[in-house]
């Protein structure tokens, strides 16, 4: 990491990147979902995310789709039909999903 006039120059960490990915809302919870369901439908994992509204969830999976973790395959019929599904390196990033999911069980139980 380079260090510039006493500041750290965050472009030069390696781990930056998968800040960026993660740091969405709702990132990892969407991730989690499409690991659990394969491929989903937008309004099945609107209804997996109540508390998400639609233009959250349209601008999470836009990211998503951008950073290449989750394919999105649109129908050409009526009406639309678009499904989600991870990528291969989505389907990669599972085993750092399930390590930060471990990790937080056993946060919770030292907050007890």
């Amino acid at each position: 990491m380079k260090v510039k006039n006493d500041e750290i120059d965050i472009t030069q960490c390696s781990i930056a990147p998968v800040q960026k990915i993660i740091s969405g809302k709702w990132n990892m919870v969407i991730l989690y979902f499409l690991n659990q369901g394969g491929v989903l439908r937008f309004g099945e994992l609107q209804k997996k995310l109540p508390n998400v509204t639609q233009a959250a969830l349209t601008k999470q999976l836009r990211a998503l789709e951008e950073y290449k973790l989750v394919h999105r395959e649109v129908y050409k019929q009526v009406p639309p039909k678009v499904e989600y599904s991870l990528t291969e390196i989505g389907v990669n990033f599972l085993p750092v999903l399930t390590a930060l999911e471990e990790w937080a069980t056993d946060y919770q139980k030292l907050e007890k």
